[in-house]
Parts: C-alpha cells; structure tokens; sequence
C-alpha cells in the first residue's frame, strides 16, 4: 500500500495575522490533491487561531477543499469552549475527502494549565482532552499526535494499540536546543509502535530551522529544516509485514526493527504495574 504525503513546513502567517493562512492552507491542498497526493499534513496551530477569543474558524474552509480536491487534510486549530474565560482545546483535525466532520484529536498532555498562555505565538487558556481517536481513511488507519506529546510515549502507544498505522504528530516552532532530541524522538516513536510517523512545523522567519519529517521503524525516509511542500512517497506493507511477525531467533538479520512489539511484546496483566494506585495494587 504505497501513496503520496505532501508535508508542508510553510512560512506562516503570525497572530493577528494568522487568518492569512487559510487561503496559504488551500493553495497547498491544491498543489498536493495536483501532484496524487492523499494526504497533506500541516503543523499544529496553522491554519490556526492561536488565541482566545478566537477570531476565526477555519473548518469550513479546509472541509470545502479536502471534499474539492478528493485529499485527507490533517490541520490545526482551537475548539473554543469559553471566550471570556479564554479555554480552549488544542485541536488537531483530519478533513476528509468525503466531506462530512472531519476527525478531531484533542490535545490530552500534559494537564493544563500549560505554555499556551501569554506567549509569543499562542495566547490561550489550554485544556487537555481525554481520548485516544483513530481514524479510519481508504489507505491507513490515521492517529494523531501534537507536538512535545513526543516526549510522552504513552500517547503514540495508545494510538498504535488501537490501531493506528500512521501517526501525525506536528508541531508548533522551532525546537532550539530541543531540536537532536526532538528529532530522535519522532523515529523513536516509529520503531517503538512499528507505525509510519509524520512531523512539520511552522516557521516565522529565514533564521528559524525547521523539522520536517517522515519516519519508518527502520529508517528516516525523509526530512528537511526548510521551508517548503515535500513530497513523501508512503509504503504501509513493510510496517504491516513487521506487525504480523514474530520475534525469533535471527531475526535481527532481516529486520531493523523489532517485529511484534504491540502483539507478541505485550503484558495487559502487567498495566497496572506500570503505575501503581491505591487500591488496585496495594
């Protein structure tokens, strides 16, 4: 099962501007639909808002040009739930070529209150999600990821084992000193949940260093630091062959990553020993 991802590391538009990026999101969906793409894959927050009060909704814009140009959107934006108290969720979606709700993940890590407040980019009051959605497309069962949830495995292993083959997982700026364990993190999270996992993020200006990136269990297949819309031929038979596998002796001669790690690897009995709570396990 091969196809086309277009991720897209744009130059995006700063709030009070940030409404300038929807019609930046739609040309891009119609360059990727263009070039046989099936998905396209933005950063989070864009085409935004970033703020609270939100002062647009970019959802029917995105949903007319998933359902045009026949390609899976997966976006960003808020889900305002008080504007004089300013909350929100931090959303990630995933428009779909059928037309229709398009999929949504909330942001569920860490608990907030967080970073979203009074910064530079966002300005919001943050509230975390609860759930763990995957979404069924005519190519890949989809799951999706946001941003530093990188650095909390247990998000990516809640998809996986729900099925999830692909996992988006972008994010906001530019990672600075983050930016080496930011990286190996995104492939971790592939060879660890034999999954295919995709990143972008936004960039402001020249000097920002982007981390653009598609990552297999066994190989980084793509990535850039610059701006632009990379093309990234997709191949779920290799993840699926190694999810169907079981370890054996040798077979690290033919695999360069783990096979059956969500089967085979697997202990429920041993779930709530990872983290033990008064009452369950004494």
């Amino acid at each position: 099962m091969s196809f086309r991802i277009p991720v897209v590391q744009p130059m995006s538009h700063m709030p009070p501007d940030d409404e300038k990026n929807i019609d930046d999101a739609i040309q891009f969906v119609e360059q990727a639909a263009a070039q046989g793409a099936e998905f396209v894959a933005f950063p989070e927050s864009y085409p935004g808002p970033w703020r609270m009060p939100a002062a647009f909704d970019p959802n029917e814009a995105m949903i007319e040009a998933a359902q045009r140009c026949g390609i899976y959107v997966q976006y960003g934006t808020l889900e305002p739930i008080d504007n004089e108290r300013r909350t929100a969720h931090n959303l990630l979606m995933l428009a779909r070529p059928g037309g229709g709700a398009p999929g949504k993940y909330r942001r569920t890590h860490p608990p907030g209150p967080w970073i979203y407040t009074g910064g530079k980019y966002w300005d919001f009051m943050y509230t975390a999600g609860n759930e763990y959605p995957v979404f069924e497309t005519s190519q890949a069962q989809v799951g999706l990821a946001m941003c530093s949830e990188v650095y909390m495995p247990e998000v990516s292993r809640a998809l996986s084992i729900r099925g999830a083959e692909i996992i988006f997982l972008p994010a906001g700026v530019d990672k600075n000193k983050l930016w080496a364990t930011w990286r190996n993190l995104i492939w971790s999270r592939a060879i660890e949940n034999l999954a295919v996992v995709v990143t972008t993020q936004n960039l402001f200006d020249k000097s920002q260093r982007g981390l653009a990136m598609v990552a297999t269990p066994e190989e980084v297949v793509f990535e850039s630091t610059r701006e632009g819309m990379f093309l990234v031929d997709v191949d779920l038979d290799r993840v699926r062959d190694l999810r169907a596998q079981k370890d054996e002796v040798g077979s690290s001669m033919e695999n360069g990553a783990k096979a059956g790690v969500l089967s085979q690897w697997q202990r429920p009995d041993m779930y709530d020993k990872f983290l033990p709570r008064e009452g369950v396990n004494g």
